[in-house]
């Protein structure tokens, strides 16, 4: 009998991505492979420049690799259609990002509201399973602020809530702490990691924060365009 948490949330197997400028090609990544176990967190530490952004936009299928394979759940993806990749994104690959990107005419809870009512879920029950992820998040009590009534911490709790609210299989963070100061940091980070061991998913977040890459269950980093792990 197969067993569905034994397979990887988040496979990369050689992938391999380089960018044309001019006359050169620049190799960003080169049979780069990582895999995510559901519920596991993983801390992305690299230089600037080294592919964090490329890896994690091959992740959440933003990209297609020039060689390799991305695997969401045991699904390949690369001969997948345009179509069909937006469609596991919208259901199975969830975002945040340094800056929280909310709609700003919108609330807290409509914030949440929105991405699952695209994704086919009735507006009432969108707007139940909000409202459990603000309270799960301290956030009960500001379901009705639009963003810039609420703090740089609020802001990128609700933007943790908004991309978990399909119930992904997989979270990338791109340094989703990095506009905050260390106490807020912290509070977010530990919410995030919390709504990992909760919910089963399986999180890969870009940082600088050693700190916080420290309280993470593994840390890799980005060498010669292959992913290694570090200790």
């Amino acid at each position: 009998m197969n067993d569905q948490s034994r397979v990887a949330a988040l496979t990369l197997d050689g992938v391999e991505r380089r960018y044309g400028r001019g006359d050169t090609t620049v190799e960003v990544l080169n049979g780069a492979s990582l895999e995510l176990s559901p519920g596991q967190s993983v801390a992305l530490i690299a230089p600037s420049g080294a592919g964090k952004s490329t890896l994690l936009h091959l992740a959440g299928l933003l990209e297609r690799p020039d060689a390799g394979e991305v695997r969401i759940g045991g699904a390949a993806t690369s001969t997948m259609s345009d179509d069909k990749r937006t469609a596991l994104r919208r259901t199975d690959i969830g975002f945040v990002y340094q800056f929280h990107h909310l709609l700003p005419e919108f609330s807290a809870l409509e914030n949440l509201v929105l991405p699952q009512m695209i994704a086919g879920l009735p507006r009432a029950q969108a707007a139940a399973r909000a409202r459990e992820l603000l309270s799960y998040l301290g956030l009960a009590q500001r379901e009705s602020h639009r963003p810039a009534e609420l703090s740089g911490g609020e802001q990128q709790r609700v933007a943790i809530a908004r991309a978990v609210a399909n119930g992904p299989r997989v979270l990338l963070a791109d340094e989703p702490t990095g506009n905050l100061d260390p106490k807020t940091a912290d509070h977010v980070f530990g919410t995030l990691a919390a709504l990992v061991r909760a919910s089963g998913l399986a999180a890969l977040v870009a940082t600088h924060n050693m700190d916080l890459a420290a309280r993470m269950d593994r840390r890799v980093t980005i060498r010669d365009g292959q992913v290694s792990e570090m200790a």
